[in-house]
């Protein structure tokens, strides 16, 4: 095991405290966020960014959501904090872990008598320290798949900085080169916030893992001429189907993984998957500001005539993807009926 000592969210001091991922490698800036509203705007604003860890920063907004109602409505707070759940539930609407977190707490919430908050941070807390357990699960039986001396490629972050730590496709990549199978990580950079270069590199060198940045554009190239024998990566989203949402790209690794024969591994806590979405058609595709593209820190370099279409999430077809990982097992060539026995208690 290659464990992580990266720990993005902590509970400390009665607040929920996030390192800010914009500002990652250049600097290490923690907020410290104290209401609903802060939470929400530090989803939405990517200072936590990765499925799992934007579910669990939720959880802990709506403990802020149900002590909040408490002090305004008494006895009535359910009714009070209404307004403050369905914030949190649609501040980024993609990733399905955000909206599982909400209902879990909603489950908590309706079985609580008094004063919320105690009851609503220990299931907070609760959701942050199984998530670390289930990325060390998914780590060890995803690095079991990868044959020893290989190659591996990797887009977006998936790592400890998307988690409660040490992450879900770079939880496999540490523990897969601690057994000696990884020799080598081709990281993309992952246009348009670059959360390749500035989050997963910086992650892979700070533990000692050989890394190297590719473009975007570059990745069949580099399956081609490097010999890469996986891809691998996260998922915000997994239909019922077995087609999964990931950072936009992933979609076209997979084609080029399927023409160059590498395998893809997506890699996901078992809240990512979500039997109420048939398929990825059902899947709603988060589209930001064109501004992302057009402008690189701060400077436009497309012409101001030209706007920009900017999906930030993609689907990638069941058929493409050869092992799905969770903490509770591996699918192979997923599947509605590969899913649906994999969650079945």
């Amino acid at each position: 095991m290659n464990p992580s000592d990266i720990n993005p969210l902590k509970w400390q001091d009665d607040a929920l405290v996030l390192i800010d991922q914009r500002v990652l490698p250049g600097e290490e800036i923690w907020t410290q966020n104290r209401t609903v509203a802060e939470v929400v705007s530090a989803i939405r604003d990517m200072v936590v960014r990765g499925a799992p860890a934007i579910g669990i920063a939720g959880a802990y907004g709506m403990v802020f959501a149900a002590d909040a109602a408490w002090q305004r409505a008494g006895a009535d707070w359910r009714k009070a904090w209404l307004a403050d759940v369905d914030a949190l539930r649609h501040a980024r609407p993609t990733a399905v872990n955000l909206a599982w977190a909400i209902d879990v707490m909603l489950e908590c919430s309706a079985r609580i008598e008094g004063a919320p908050r105690d009851a609503m941070l220990a299931e907070a807390i609760r959701i942050h320290t199984e998530d670390l357990a289930a990325n060390h699960r998914m780590g060890a039986l995803g690095a079991a798949l990868i044959e020893p001396g290989v190659r591996v490629m990797t887009h977006c972050n998936a790592g400890a900085l998307a988690t409660a730590g040490h992450g879900t496709a770079l939880g496999v990549i540490r523990d897969a080169y601690a057994a000696g199978r990884i020799v080598e990580v081709f990281a993309t950079e992952t246009r348009p916030w670059l959360q390749g270069a500035r989050l997963t590199s910086w992650e892979l060198s700070r533990s000692g893992i050989p890394v190297r940045l590719i473009t975007d554009g570059s990745a069949a190239h580099v399956m081609r001429t490097q010999d890469v024998r996986w891809v691998i990566v996260g998922a915000d989203r997994v239909a019922a189907n077995g087609d999964v949402a990931n950072k936009i790209g992933t979609y076209s690794l997979a084609i080029a993984a399927k023409a160059h024969g590498a395998k893809v591994m997506v890699v996901a806590p078992r809240s990512t998957v979500d039997l109420a979405t048939a398929t990825g058609d059902d899947i709603e595709i988060e589209e930001r500001t064109g501004d992302e593209i057009t402008t690189i820190g701060g400077r436009r370099y497309a012409p101001e005539s030209v706007t920009a279409f900017n999906p930030v999430f993609d689907v990638t077809p069941a058929h493409l993807i050869d092992a799905l990982v969770t903490e509770v097992g591996v699918v192979h060539r997923p599947d509605r009926e590969g899913l649906a026995r994999l969650l079945t208690p």
